[in-house]
């Protein structure tokens, strides 16, 4: 993973960093938003988002970067990276819950809006992510997907 403020970390170092962050403050109210795209090149390259925010006083973000085979279905791309978005969800939520740390994650970012190819798909995806527990949010409300995952994705 990698962040711009702390540069590269790994999963364990990530979820230290962002249980430190609203630990240090509990008096805060936080967002924890988890969000992913993905573009083509040579490979299809997806980008998972992981942003926290500390409202009204700024926040800390995280990506990380995966490669597969050129996915060319604009379904099967979007069941890739909210199938990713949601396997890191549980893992950090398992984390919080193992650490006894009182935070969940606020949503999952979904890239599809009701405008464009990816309209005739939303009703799938946001069933899937709600009936894993976890609100959904689409464009264009889903910062974390369709702003910084996009533009790391790029």
């Amino acid at each position: 993973m990698w962040s711009p403020t702390y540069g590269r970390v790994t999963f364990d170092q990530m979820y230290k960093i962002v249980k430190d962050f609203i630990c240090e403050y509990p008096e805060y109210e936080y967002e924890i938003t988890i969000g992913s795209d993905s573009q083509n090149h040579e490979l299809t390259k997806t980008v998972l988002c992981v942003a926290v925010w500390r409202k009204g006083k700024g926040g800390i973000y995280f990506t990380d970067t995966k490669y597969t085979s050129i996915i060319t279905n604009i379904r099967q791309k979007l069941i890739h990276e909210t199938s990713l978005s949601l396997d890191l969800a549980l893992r950090l939520t398992d984390r919080f819950k193992d650490d006894d740390v009182d935070c969940n994650i606020t949503a999952i970012h979904v890239d599809a809006g009701n405008k464009g190819p990816t309209s005739r798909y939303i009703s799938e995806i946001v069933g899937w992510v709600r009936a894993c527990g976890f609100d959904c949010k689409i464009k264009p409300e889903s910062y974390c997907a369709s702003s910084i995952a996009d533009r790391a994705s790029k």
